[in-house]
């Protein structure tokens, strides 16, 4: 199976929120990363079919989606960033009400409800309101019902925004046992996540796809990039204000620093091993300050 999209583009006015996207997607995770205004939502929910591209083709193995038709949304499973409950129904009835809307037949659809519920650690509360759910409760009923239809293209949208640590694991575990045979796109500003699961990492900024590269080779292009020095409690207030410091350790009243810079930020700054954090802030630090939130 391979999803294919061709020069896609999708423009509010003068604005290109995408702008010329091509990229070819076979089995596997795909870490999207880019900072708010990146265009990232907009590129997942055209590739969901809810957002029409202003022009560019979706294909799946080689069929545009407009020829696939109602067969294309058979093949997807979605959890937008915000995901619409019912708060007054359980758990199951949201279940059933989704296959229902998914157009699955009943029977399997029960049964595969209550196996997912479980899957994701909701069986003992399958029954209780959607109401009563702590934020991370709701996120794996959010990924229970994306994945209803056995999806062979699940999209993620900031998935574990606003979880605690603990259940941030759990549902990045759940995701790689989800990911088996499957393209799936998974977006998020919790760059640790991404590091986890993903096979690819694309980075998205303006509009654009800068990189694809293969998680383990994604580093390669900032090497020598990442510094580490140490200063005084003056200096380190100078470097942050001039350099993207990534990290502060204040130790023995000296601070330690790790910058990430095309050269060195002074004569005893000392190279260290860069991390997909680093090659985050590499290409984002200066949108992260002023770039608003993305709603596209």
């Amino acid at each position: 199976m391979e999803l294919q999209l061709q020069r896609l583009c999708k423009q509010y006015g003068k604005k290109s929120a995408v702008d010329h996207v091509s990229v070819h997607l076979r089995p596997g995770v795909y870490g999207l990363l880019g900072a708010n205004g990146a265009g990232k939502t907009t590129l997942m929910r055209m590739i969901c079919g809810i957002l029409k591209p202003t022009s560019g083709s979706i294909r799946l193995d080689g069929r545009t989606i407009q020829e696939l038709g109602e067969r294309y949304y058979t093949h997807l499973g979605y959890m937008p960033q915000e995901f619409g409950f019912y708060p007054d129904f359980t758990a199951r009835e949201f279940m059933h009400y989704m296959a229902a809307v998914k157009g699955l037949n009943k029977k399997k659809a029960k049964a595969r409800a209550g196996q997912l519920l479980e899957l994701v650690n909701l069986g003992a509360a399958a029954d209780k309101k959607i109401r009563s759910f702590s934020g991370g409760m709701k996120q794996r009923l959010g990924i229970a019902q994306a994945q209803l239809n056995h999806p062979d293209i699940l999209i993620l949208d900031e998935p574990t925004a606003g979880l605690d640590p603990k259940e941030r694991v759990r549902f990045r575990n759940l995701i790689s046992d989800f990911a088996r045979d499957k393209i799936v796109i998974l977006s998020t500003h919790i760059v640790s996540d991404v590091s986890y699961i993903a096979d690819v990492i694309l980075i998205m900024k303006q509009g654009r796809i800068l990189m694809r590269e293969p998680m383990e080779h994604v580093t390669e292009s900032i090497c020598g990039k990442v510094w580490e020095i140490w200063a005084d409690e003056r200096e380190a207030k100078r470097y942050s204000q001039k350099l993207c410091v990534v990290r502060f350790h204040h130790e023995n009243g000296r601070v330690r620093l790790r910058i990430v810079a095309d050269s060195a930020p002074a004569p005893d700054a000392y190279n260290v091993e860069p991390s997909l954090e680093d090659l985050f802030l590499y290409y984002f630090n200066e949108a992260m300050h002023s770039e608003g939130s993305e709603k596209q």
